[in-house]
């Protein structure tokens, strides 16, 4: 077996990655809104923070009540305990990764995880 999977990603709502990677320590969702449209419920989780790039658009999420804009390269990090919803702009479709982790699972990253 290979030590890579690959895959291309439509423009489909929302997809998630997870089992079309095979991936064993994290989930990745890409997400697109049309202008005006929003996810239609607010959520939070037990265990993982997520961690947002804005790849297209604009648009913004609310946070415990607390709105942040939203555009282009933006990267945004959530709590677990942080209640969401995000909203594309009246006048812009809004595309976004989401990468969802563990909170403080991380032990070891960049070069201090690298063999060389």
């Amino acid at each position: 077996m290979a030590n890579f999977s690959k895959v291309n990603v439509a423009q489909d709502a929302r997809t998630e990655l997870h089992d079309k990677l095979s991936l064993t320590g994290a989930e990745v969702s890409i997400n697109n809104l049309p202008a005006g449209a929003s996810v239609p419920f607010v959520h939070s989780h037990k265990n993982n923070e997520e961690i947002y790039v804005i790849l297209s658009g604009k648009g913004k999420v609310v946070i415990d009540g607390e709105t942040v804009e939203l555009k282009a390269g933006d990267w945004i990090r959530i709590s677990p305990a942080g209640k969401r919803q995000f909203f594309a702009a009246e006048d812009s479709a809004i595309s976004f990764a989401c990468i969802q982790v563990k909170e403080n699972s991380l032990e070891a990253y960049t070069k201090d995880d690298a063999i060389v």
